[in-house]
């Protein structure tokens, strides 16, 4: 709580200082105020048009045109300042400072070649993605997948001490408790013996988890620590989180999925029931994918650069091939969103399944299409949600896009023991996705995520065998029976769906 404090009487004085202002104003324009009422009306008007004609999610544009004509002038600031993703310049100008590195990705165009003789389709699918994202199609040499974080921490913690030049930690939340104290133990050591150590976390996602006397802690260790986009000051960049979640080791081992760095994620602390995540463990060049994420973001946002020798290609032992994968992250710096666009492309492609999870369910109209397309043409869709919430408000807007999809024969899942926080897709038999991003507003269009798409691989198997076994252990949405419809919900839904892409 004190941490929240101390960030909240830093904003305080310039939150007085604009109330100041625009008491000083309104009370100095009261003589003009017809002809300003009149200028604001036209200026709205062509802010209007302006939302129109830009290339937006619809469900986004109707929130703020309704924000706008009901106060033209409060409506058209916090567009500017929340809503309009040109207030991310300051992030965009760091970032293209220090673009994605460039290094050997040997294959890669070998490995759409392959792709497309099986699936032309899918292989223009995974063209797209690469050129959204500016990363590079691998062939899979090994992969492990873990249907808890209880079983991914050991793993982690041997492959830590087992590094012999770098490791870099990135994460939405880190949070003091036996998971992280574990590791920061390790890490200590490993600093300690000359290997390079560097944490990146979104200061915002461990905004009362971690402050900066623990950050002073891993830095008198020999840790570099650096928080992303700092909450110092209220800001449009503000809405723009770094909600990505990597462990890299000598860029030859790469842990990601859902999980954070905090107890509850490996069931060691109980929030909301049994903390149900997945995640899982790339070994092979295809790690270059993540420790080139790393460094981009590491060498926008840390004073100490890093050099493209880290991603010197260190070729396997065995000549292994586990299919194909192709790890990306999602920017809202980028005029077109890769995570909405993939699912999008898979749900239009599925031909028998295409099963998700997904923690929160708050979708744009283009894709919750594709969800409810897919499975009026036949498609077995399925999507695992919590049965227990962490966010009541959230839960209630997810569940009020149920009813669209119940009705177009969608099947929803809630998982009865506690919370899921995985996020996965399962396409036909052949192909899936694991990452962080969360099927919401937020995720898809707003955070930087990190996903990675695989095709036939081995982990599409032990997904699909773990996705059935926590189905499980949930109960089925019924419409009619346990969701029941009614005016008042479709009353309240209807508003939540217009306020949707705020939360």
């Amino acid at each position: 709580m004190s941490r929240i404090i101390r960030r909240i009487l830093v904003i305080i004085p310039a939150v007085a200082l604009e109330v100041l202002w625009i008491y000083a104003l309104l009370t100095w324009i009261r003589p003009w105020a017809g002809l300003i009422e009149t200028i604001l009306s036209f200026l709205s008007v062509l802010f209007v048009f302006y939302l129109l004609t830009k290339h937006d999610e619809d469900t986004y544009k109707i929130l703020w045109l309704l924000i706008i004509l009901v106060s033209p002038l409060i409506g058209a600031g916090l567009y500017l300042l929340f809503g309009n993703k040109r207030t991310t310049w300051p992030l965009k100008r760091a970032l293209r400072k220090n673009p994605l590195p460039k290094y050997e990705n040997r294959g890669s165009e070998d490995v759409l070649m392959k792709i497309g003789e099986d699936n032309p389709r899918l292989a223009h699918t995974f063209s797209y993605i690469e050129t959204i994202s500016g990363l590079k199609s691998c062939v899979n040499e090994k992969v492990k997948y873990y249907p808890l974080g209880d079983d991914m921490f050991s793993d982690m913690l041997s492959a830590i001490k087992k590094a012999e030049k770098f490791i870099f930690v990135e994460y939405f939340i880190i949070e003091e408790g036996l998971m992280w104290n574990t590791m920061v133990d390790l890490l200590e050591e490993k600093a300690k013996s000359g290997v390079t150590v560097k944490v990146l976390y979104d200061d915002f996602g461990s905004l009362t988890t971690y402050s900066g006397k623990e950050v002073k802690k891993l830095w008198a260790m020999g840790i570099e620590c650096v928080p992303f986009n700092p909450l110092i000051f209220i800001k449009g960049t503000l809405n723009y989180r770094d909600h990505r979640k990597m462990l890299i080791i000598d860029n030859k081992v790469v842990f990601s999925g859902g999980i954070n760095l905090a107890d509850e994620y490996i069931n060691k602390k109980v929030k909301y029931g049994h903390w149900k995540d997945i995640g899982f463990k790339l070994e092979g060049k295809a790690v270059a994918n993540y420790t080139a994420m790393f460094m981009q973001f590491w060498n926008a946002f840390a004073a100490t650069p890093l050099g493209n020798d880290i991603l010197i290609s260190n070729d396997s032992a065995e000549d292994m091939q586990d299919g194909y994968v192709l790890s990306y992250y999602d920017s809202p710096l980028k005029s077109k969103a890769a995570s909405n666009e993939l699912f999008i492309e898979l749900l239009s492609q599925a031909k028998n399944r295409a099963w998700f999870y997904t923690p929160y369910l708050i979708l744009g109209d283009r894709l919750l299409d594709a969800f409810t397309r897919a499975s009026s043409r036949g498609v077995d869709v399925r999507i695992i949600m919590p049965g227990i919430p962490d966010k009541k408000i959230v839960y209630r807007i997810s569940r009020s896009f149920y009813t669209v999809l119940l009705k177009a024969g969608v099947r929803i899942f809630e998982y009865t023991p506690g919370f899921v926080h995985a996020k996965a897709s399962i396409i036909d038999d052949e192909v899936c996705t694991i990452g962080t991003v969360n099927l919401d507003y937020r995720s898809l269009f707003l955070h930087f995520e990190n996903n990675s798409l695989f095709y036939k691989s081995s982990i599409h198997t032990a997904l699909e065998k773990d996705y059935l076994e926590t189905e499980e252990k949930c109960q089925e949405v019924i419409l009619g029976e346990s969701f029941k419809t009614s005016f008042f919900r479709w009353l309240v839904d209807g508003v939540l769906r217009i306020i949707a892409p705020l939360c």
